[in-house]
């Protein structure tokens, strides 16, 4: 066995806060004696942007594209090679003031209320009701709701929740849009109960979202779509905008 190198953070999670200390352990494995010419600690931070193919000059989505890295090298003599180790960490934008005020909503989904339907008339006839408890929502908590297919002709294959993050950059010259599905979870599977209850429950994940963003040249945001599909392969999907916020 050889020299290894490591990084030890002394925080689980890996995750920091605006103003906190990183700390931990730099561990050197070796059988015999280990001669260099010194260690040194380096951290990193990245955006990676893509060009976007739809307007030169602008620049569209990043895909999870912030990243921290702390970065570990040995430098040793021209008989040994130099060793490098890196630690990936998360950072935490810092919590919001105020009160987060609940924004529930209640929704119906019928063919009327479809839009971008071409040809209504051949839809089947079906009535889903349902809520969300907020779409404020607080990125650590879940997003909770309840969904109830009171009837429909067809048969229900699956009901879906998809969440998407909606990333727009851009300048005087113009803008690109890109939507991104970053979750899917199944909530029912086959022809469900008419009239049942069936909750709705969606984790954010950690390392796909962030709160809501906002600002002159550029925006995140985050949406939600209730997906039914029905045997006969009618897709029926129903759109609602979230703000995330950290508290």
């Amino acid at each position: 066995m050889g020299t290894a190198l490591d990084i030890k953070i002394k925080r689980a999670n890996k995750v920091y806060r605006c103003g906190e200390v990183l700390s931990g352990v730099v561990v050197i494995t070796s059988k015999d004696t280990v001669q260099h010419q010194g260690i040194s600690l380096t951290m990193e931070g990245s955006v990676n942007l893509q060009l976007s193919a739809k307007s030169v000059g602008v620049f569209e989505a990043f895909y999870n594209s912030v990243k921290y890295t702390l970065r570990c090298d040995m430098r040793r003599s021209l008989l040994a090679k130099d060793l490098t180790k890196t630690c990936e960490f998360i950072v935490h934008s810092l919590s919001q003031k105020g009160k987060l005020m609940p924004s529930p909503v209640d929704f119906t989904i019928t063919p009327e209320t479809l839009q971008n339907v071409k040809e209504r008339a051949s839809l089947p006839k079906f009535l889903i009701r349902g809520h969300l408890s907020s779409t404020n929502c607080v990125i650590t908590q879940p997003l909770t709701g309840e969904l109830v297919v009171e009837n429909a002709e067809a048969a229900v294959k699956s009901i879906e929740l998809q969440l998407v993050r909606v990333e727009t950059c851009g300048c005087a010259e113009g803008y690109a849009r890109d939507a991104t599905e970053i979750q899917n979870i199944q909530i029912a599977d086959g022809d469900v109960c008419r009239g049942l209850p069936i909750p709705i429950y969606m984790v954010f994940p950690r390392l796909f979202t962030c709160p809501t963003l906002e600002t002159t040249n550029f925006k995140v945001e985050f949406e939600v779509n209730v997906v039914v599909l029905l045997h006969d392969d009618h897709l029926i999907t129903e759109n609602f905008p979230l703000k995330l916020c950290r508290m």
